[in-house]
C-alpha cells in the first residue's frame, strides 16, 4: 500500500542517481516518537555501498564544477522551488519522524529551502584577488576553488534544515556531496533526493547513504577523497570525527552542542523576557542545541519573572503534531528516545534532590511514552546537572544573579560557547555585554537570529568554522595563490 506521502516518502538510500537497497538486505525501522509506532524501514548500507558513494561523488566532481555558476545556480534554484512546492508533504514527513509541530515544521522546511538560493547567488562573489606584485616582472593573484567531494553528517533535530545548509553552499561552490543523515530521521533527508533529482541534479553530485553510524561515519572521514566533512551533532561525536578527518588533514567544520545563557536584566521588560524566555526554551520540545538551558535573572526581577515564567510555562499545550492524520494545536512535542526521556527524568531528580524548587512539570507527561511535562526549576546552582549539561529536553533552569560581572562569570562557566540571550533596554550595558560573553552568536530581546545570510556557529566545545552567510563557504572551497612571471624572467 503506497505512504500517504508517496511522492516524497522514498524508503531507499540514494547513490549515484540510482535507489539502493542494501546489499546484506539489512534495515532499521523508524519510528514515530510520539506514538512510538514504526513508520518506515530503511536500508543499512554495508561499508561497500559506502565507498562506491564517494566512488560516485568523486566521478561526477569534474563535470560539475566544470559547469558554470549560472547552470549550478539554476538547478539548486529549481530545487528550492520544489521543497517549497512540497512544503506541506515535506513538514508531515518531518512531524512523523522527528516529532516537533506541524507549525515548526513547516518553519523548517522554509527555513531549508531558504539556503540554496542564498548561496547560489552568493556563489557569484567567490572573488579571487589581483595582489600587487613585490617580485619584478609577475603577476599575483588567487582564485577560489571547490576542495572535491564533501561528507555531510547531519542531526535528528533538525533533518531538513541541517542538510541544505551545508549542501547549498557545498554544491553552489562546485563541491559533491555525500550526506549521512541521522538514523532516527532518514526519511526528510530521501526526500530532499528526490527533489535534487526531479530538479535535475546530474548522477553522483546529491548522494544520501544511511548505514551502521560509526561505521559510515568513519568509512566517509577516513576516505582520502572526502576532502572536507561536515559535522552538525554532539561535542562528544565531534571530537571523534575532528580525529578521523585528522588522518588526511581534511578541512573540517563542526557544529555541536550548546549550553547558552539567557541573561535578563534588572531594567529589562518582563512581558518581553518571559515571552523570549519561553520561545528560546522550549521550541523543538527544548532539543535544540541553540536553546536557553541556564536563565539568570538579576535579583529585583527575579521574583516577578519566575512567577510569570512559570505561568507561561504551565499553559503550553504537549502532545502529538497529528493525530489521524489531523494537524493539533500544540507548543511542545515528544522527546525523541527513550534515551532522552531517562536523562530527562535523572537531571531532574538531581536538581531537586540538590535544592531547586519544581514550580511546574517535573516528570513524565499523562500522555505516557516519550512526552514530558514542559518543566521550570527555580533557585539552579552550579552544583547540579542541568547548570552544566546541555539540556535537550523541555526543562528551564531559572537562577537570580546581582551584578552583570556575577552574570558573565555564570554565562561563561562552561565548556561550550554557541548563543547566549541577553534582555535590557540600555544599549550602555547590552554591547559591552555582547562583548564580553564567551559565546558566538548573541540575541538581544528577542528569540530569532538564525537564516541564511548569518554566520551560524560556535565558539570552545561548541564547534569550528561557520555555516550560513558568507562564511558558510569555508568549509567547501580552497584558495589558490599563483604567481605568473612574464616570459624570460627567472
Amino acid at each position: 500500500m503506497p505512504h500517504k506521502h508517496a511522492l516524497t516518502f522514498k524508503t531507499l538510500c540514494h547513490v549515484d542517481g540510482q535507489w539502493l537497497h542494501s546489499a546484506s538486505g539489512n534495515s532499521i525501522a523508524v519510528h514515530n516518537p510520539a506514538t512510538r509506532q514504526v513508520i518506515g524501514h530503511v536500508p543499512m548500507l554495508e561499508h561497500e555501498q559506502i565507498v562506491a558513494a564517494v566512488d560516485a561523488a568523486q566521478r561526477a566532481f569534474g563535470a560539475w564544477r566544470a559547469r558554470s555558476l549560472e547552470e549550478r545556480a539554476t538547478l539548486l534554484r529549481r530545487w528550492a522551488e520544489l521543497i517549497l512546492d512540497h512544503q506541506e508533504e515535506l513538514a508531515r514527513i518531518l512531524s512523523e519522524e522527528q516529532g516537533k509541530s506541524l507549525v515548526e515544521a513547516r518553519g523548517e522546511i522554509a527555513y531549508a529551502a531558504s539556503f540554496i538560493p542564498w548561496f547560489a547567488e552568493e556563489a557569484r562573489r567567490l572573488y579571487g584577488q589581483t595582489i600587487p606584485s613585490h617580485i619584478p616582472g609577475a603577476h599575483l593573484g588567487t582564485v577560489k576553488e571547490p576542495v572535491g567531494v564533501c561528507a555531510l553528517l547531519t542531526p535528528w533535530n533538525f533533518p531538513s534544515a541541517m542538510i541544505t545548509r551545508k549542501a547549498a553552499a557545498a554544491l553552489a561552490a562546485g563541491c559533491t556531496v555525500v550526506v549521512k543523515p541521522a538514523h532516527e530521521t532518514p526519511f526528510s533527508a530521501l526526500a530532499l533526493a528526490q527533489l535534487a533529482e526531479e530538479a535535475g541534479f546530474p548522477a553522483g553530485v546529491f548522494n544520501v547513504v544511511i548505514g551502521e553510524p560509526q561505521m559510515t561515519m568513519e568509512t566517509l572521514v577516513r576516505d582520502s577523497r572526502v576532502r572536507s566533512v561536515s559535522f552538525t551533532g554532539s561535542t562528544r561525536v565531534g571530537k571523534l570525527v575532528l580525529q578521523a578527518a585528522a588522518q588526511d588533514v581534511k578541512k573540517v567544520a563542526l557544529e555541536l552542542g550548546g549550553n547558552a545563557p539567557f541573561i535578563v536584566c534588572a531594567d529589562a521588560d518582563l512581558e518581553l523576557a518571559v515571552k523570549v524566555a519561553v520561545a528560546a526554551k522550549f521550541q523543538t520540545s527544548g532539543q535544540d542545541c541553540c536553546a536557553a538551558n541556564r536563565i539568570m535573572v538579576q535579583r529585583p526581577l527575579y521574583p516577578a519573572f519566575v512567577a510569570r515564567f512559570a505561568e507561561a510555562v504551565r499553559a503550553l499545550r504537549v502532545g502529538p503534531a497529528m493525530v489521524g492524520g489531523e494537524e493539533m494545536p500544540v507548543d511542545v512535542g515528544p522527546l525523541m528516545h527513550q534515551g532522552a526521556f531517562d536523562a530527562t527524568c535523572t537531571r531532574v531528580e538531581d536538581a531537586i534532590h540538590k535544592g531547586a524548587r519544581c514550580l511546574v512539570g517535573g516528570e513524565g507527561h499523562a500522555l505516557g511514552g516519550w512526552f514530558y511535562q514542559p518543566t521550570v526549576l527555580v533557585d539552579v546552582s552550579p552544583q547540579m546537572r542541568i547548570y552544566q549539561e546541555e539540556n535537550f529536553a523541555p526543562i528551564a533552569g531559572v537562577m537570580p544573579f546581582d551584578t552583570l560581572d556575577e552574570a558573565v562569570a555564570m554565562a561563561n562557566d562552561t565548556e561550550y560557547g554557541l548563543a547566549a540571550y541577553i534582555c535590557s533596554n540600555r544599549l550602555d550595558q547590552v554591547y559591552p555585554l555582547i562583548r564580553r560573553l564567551d559565546h558566538a552568536m548573541v540575541a538581544v530581546n528577542g528569540v530569532k537570529f538564525t537564516g541564511h545570510p548569518i554566520p551560524f556557529g560556535g565558539m570552545k566545545a561548541s564547534g569550528l568554522g561557520r555555516e550560513g552567510g558568507s562564511e558558510g563557504f569555508e568549509p567547501f572551497i580552497e584558495t589558490k595563490y599563483f604567481c605568473l612571471h612574464h616570459q624570460g624572467q627567472l
